[in-house]
């Protein structure tokens, strides 16, 4: 049996699961810049929704795919003598997996759980511009909040200001994109592996895969020379 038709639908999917990953950066930006723009929490709130949908329609992707892959699978295993159902295999497996779904699935979608980590820290940066700061002591507070977060804006390997800040999936420390790349590079040459710059950081295995553009302190940097 000749799968050439089968490995050009699966091809075709993919390019639909890039499509879906478009939507949800472009939705997460546009969130952002509802929260830098002092915008109705309900209009962030909608934005939200939408990447669950997408994380959804991704879920049902994966699941699709799957179930074709597992019944090559099966087939180039078993060899049966006749062409069997292909349709009916495929449904039959794809009917299994959808029924274990919940809820809690969308929420590790990992384009989602960024969505969430990017809001949350853009909120900490934006929303406390938006309260009342005529009052002194909120004043002082503020001013405090500032110099903390300005101190966030340092990148531990350059020692300058980050333009391009990007954090680390594992533990959670942000680096100046080429400043990290480029010790990753190096020492991959050197076959070695590369520890977190962060002082203090126990982490000893940082790789490019782990990171992630940090859009919200990227924002509060480039605000904050705006200003």
């Amino acid at each position: 049996i000749s799968f050439n038709s089968v490995d050009s639908s699966l091809s075709s999917l993919k390019n639909c699961q890039s499509y879906i990953n478009t939507g949800m950066d472009i939705a997460t930006h546009v969130a952002l810049d509802l929260v830098e723009s002092f915008n109705d929490v309900e209009d962030v709130n909608s934005m939200e929704n939408v990447m669950l949908e997408y994380a959804a329609m991704d879920r049902e992707l994966n699941h699709y795919m799957k179930a074709i892959e597992e019944t090559v699978n099966q087939i180039k295993r078993e060899k049966p003598e006749n062409i069997p159902d292909l349709k009916c295999l495929v449904k039959e497996k794809f009917t299994a997996l959808e029924n274990k779904n919940s809820d809690s699935d969308l929420q590790k979608n990992e384009k989602y759980m960024y969505f969430k980590d990017q809001l949350k820290e853009m909120r900490k940066q934006f929303c406390h511009q938006s309260d009342n700061a005529d009052e002194a002591i909120e004043q002082i507070d503020e001013d405090i909040a500032v110099t903390q977060s300005q101190m966030n804006f340092i990148c531990p390997i350059t020692q300058m200001e980050m333009k391009r800040p990007v954090r680390n999936k594992v533990c959670g420390h942000i680096y100046e994109e080429d400043a990290i790349l480029k010790i990753i590079q190096t020492r991959k040459q050197q076959k070695k592996k590369v520890r977190c710059p962060k002082i203090g950081c126990s982490h000893a295995d940082v790789k490019g895969s782990d990171l992630v553009p940090d859009e919200a302190l990227k924002r509060t940097i480039d605000s904050h020379n705006k200003q």
